[in-house]
């Protein structure tokens, strides 16, 4: 299957390990091309974004409704075999769900979970959309598609950005999202939970303070199954890679990988 790859390089001082980025549920590469890329590559990092099948270009949009987590962790799997060197992997949201799966079966040099949904399960998070978009959340289940519940800016807004986020971002971000599988939503639910205690890869879990789909306690529960501490950023939502304040979030990224002494 053909995988939509983004990618930046440095102009020199290169690590020989490259960074894979892989998006969460109704995002895309794209996500990452924003900012992150071209800051990791300035900082002397082959910097790598995935689409996995059915987002973005990548092929499988007609067979997006069954695709599994199982299947998007192959996508790392076949990217991570198209690249010189095993990269260190950062995973938003559910990428960081399907980076947890990847890393049950694959040893990486280093893993960063960014807004990730928890290896609990995503319940919690199912039952405050419910709660709150009760219409939007049985359109999604009548038809089996996801995209109602992020179908508005307003919805999108909410999901995803803070107010600091100006109208025109949130409405360009918006336009760019996409339906998601609706059987990869019932693995996160709870058919196909991580397995962390067969993870050795070294952990960074991140979260935003002013997140509502994984909330902080959520971020910490993650991070101690981790056997590891949380990471939260103050005043960013959902959408850690596109807030006004995303360099934070990727100065906290490149200063844990420092710490690690990557090649």
């Amino acid at each position: 299957m053909k995988l939509e790859l983004i990618s930046r390089l440095p102009d020199s001082g290169a690590h020989s390990t490259p960074l894979l980025f892989v998006h969460g549920a109704w995002h895309g590469a794209w996500c990452w091309d924003a900012h992150f890329l071209d800051f990791f590559a300035s900082h002397g990092y082959a910097a790598h974004a995935l689409s996995l099948r059915g987002h973005g270009t990548s092929e499988g949009r007609e067979n997006l409704r069954w695709m599994r987590v199982a299947d998007y962790a192959e996508d790392i799997a076949a990217t991570v075999r198209r690249l010189a060197c095993p990269p260190a992997l950062i995973g938003h949201s559910m990428g960081g769900f399907v980076v947890q799966h990847y890393l049950r079966e694959h040893f990486a040099p280093a893993a960063v979970l960014l807004a990730s949904a928890p290896p609990a399960g995503v319940l919690a998070t199912t039952l405050r959309i419910a709660l709150r978009h009760p219409l939007a959340f049985a359109q999604a289940n009548l038809t089996l598609s996801l995209y109602p519940l992020v179908a508005s800016v307003e919805l999108a807004r909410e999901a995803f950005f803070s107010e600091d986020l100006s109208d025109a971002q949130v409405r360009a971000y918006a336009g760019r999202l996409q339906d998601e599988s609706y059987l990869a939503f019932l693995d996160m639910l709870a058919l196909n939970l991580p397995k962390p205690a067969t993870v050795k890869t070294p952990l960074l879990v991140l979260g935003g303070e002013r997140d509502i789909i994984f909330r902080p306690e959520e971020i910490a529960a993650t991070a101690r199954a981790y056997n590891t501490q949380p990471g939260m950023i103050a005043d960013v939502a959902h959408d850690m890679m596109l807030e006004t304040r995303w360099q934070i979030v990727a100065e906290r990224i490149l200063a844990w990988l420092t710490q690690r002494e990557l090649p």
